[in-house]
């Protein structure tokens, strides 16, 4: 199963709460990072964690501790990418289409946006 999302995508979250009970279904955001072994994406200001940070030294030699937020990854399956089109979650599908190139035929998948009529 080829992943479908790429580094710097744009997508949406299609499930889980909404943003007005505090999720973040709805909410578009880049692809910061494809986990692929998990199958998890971390999309940029999407699934934000607390996170305490021990105090301690840094390599810097300035103290550094307390609670950050970072965000988490979520499961590929709870995204889909934005159409850029009609700015609607998609379903994205592979065409397999026969490129030339230096002469030599290449079978090459490329992606596209099924229509996105109907909202996910």
């Amino acid at each position: 199963m080829g992943m479908k999302i790429k580094k710097g995508d744009l997508v949406e979250v299609i499930s889980g709460p909404s943003q007005e009970r505090g999720g973040y279904k709805g909410k578009q955001g880049k692809v910061i990072e494809v986990i692929t072994e998990t199958d998890r994406v971390i999309v940029e200001g999407v699934n934000f964690v607390t996170k305490h940070v021990r105090v301690g030294q840094s390599d810097r030699g300035t103290r550094e501790g307390g609670i950050e937020t970072v965000e988490a990854p979520i499961h590929i399956s709870n995204v889909a990418i934005v159409d850029p089109e009609t700015k609607k979650p998609t379903r994205v599908g592979f065409r397999v289409e026969e490129v030339e190139r230096d002469g030599k035929k290449k079978t090459v998948r490329v992606r596209y946006a099924k229509t996105s009529g109907k909202d996910l």
